[in-house]
């Protein structure tokens, strides 16, 4: 074998060799990109990983990689989780959601439930209060203790807000003569205020109807109910894209909207998804500049 052919042989061999290591590289990057999302934590935080199991496998299934679910101890916890790129997926209020997307350009609102695109909340009281329901802003309450739920969330405190500041055209801090608390969760707002620990307060209206059910609630009345607002939504962060291809976004908006499975739909408390995008929440970004608390 001449020099020149040698040289040659020993190219080829090097550029079979790089490629079986690229290859290589590129199989055990494949295996070991995961998926992982997160969600808000309305009620029982400690619960909150058996009861997204369901749709950590859905997910797992249609798109065909690794999925795992990161539980968030509150609101503040799953945005930055979000906004570092720790998760790349995540169930959230419209508030949070805004808040997230906001911290991490190139995110997108893929799908909400159907009823989270016409969502309320109810103003509610305890039945010691004699507060009785009505069609317009219960501006009585303003005498009365008062709960709201989290700080930033949608249906149990922004929203909320934003409708008593039109009614009245005060801020809370204007408005209730005796303050007003934060539970933190929907179902702590419903306990305070069904055994008078808060006089009134607000609630979302699925939290609140489902409370209802269990008998939870029987102390307490909804006194008014808000106009309808967008509200939970899944978002997916860019960094996606880099682990599993640009159209991962729709891919998972496909799975997610065409998903049929009770068990997952159980879990989001949702009888259907439907595809959203960042425009059906720009009623909340507007609120949201006008609407604070620290």
């Amino acid at each position: 074998m001449t020099k020149k052919h040698l040289l040659t042989a020993i190219a080829l061999a090097s550029a079979t060799l790089m490629g079986f290591t690229s290859c290589g590289n590129k199989e055990k990057s494949n295996d070991t990109a995961v998926l992982r999302f997160t969600a808000i934590p309305d009620e029982n935080t400690t619960a909150q990983a058996e009861r997204y199991k369901p749709v950590t496998a859905y997910l797992a299934k249609k798109l065909g990689i690794r999925v795992e679910f990161v539980p968030s101890p509150d609101y503040t916890s799953s945005v930055t989780k979000f906004s570092n790129g720790d998760v790349q997926l995540a169930w959230f209020g419209g508030v949070s959601g805004v808040q997230a997307r906001k911290l991490a350009p190139g995110s997108e609102a893929l799908v909400a439930g159907a009823k989270d695109l016409k969502f309320k909340s109810y103003f509610i009281a305890n039945k010691a209060t004699g507060l009785q329901p009505t069609t317009s802003f219960p501006t009585a309450i303003k005498d009365y203790t008062f709960t709201y739920g989290s700080r930033t969330s949608t249906s149990g405190c922004i929203m909320p807000t934003h409708f008593l500041m039109k009614a009245t055209g005060k801020t809370p801090q204007e408005f209730f003569t005796k303050g007003f608390g934060f539970s933190n969760k929907h179902p702590l707002t419903a306990k305070n205020v069904n055994n008078g620990t808060y006089q009134t307060g607000v609630i979302s209206f699925g939290a609140f109807d489902k409370l209802k059910k269990e008998g939870k609630v029987d102390n307490c009345n909804i006194i008014w109910t808000t106009p309808e607002f967008a509200d939970y939504n899944f978002s997916a962060h860019p960094a996606l894209k880099k682990q599993f291809g640009d159209d991962i976004f729709t891919r998972i908006q496909d799975a997610l909207i065409n998903c049929d499975d009770p068990a997952v739909l159980k879990a989001l408390d949702r009888n259907k998804l439907v595809k959203v995008n960042n425009d059906t929440f720009k009623g909340i970004a507007e609120v949201m500049k006008k609407v604070t608390f620290k």
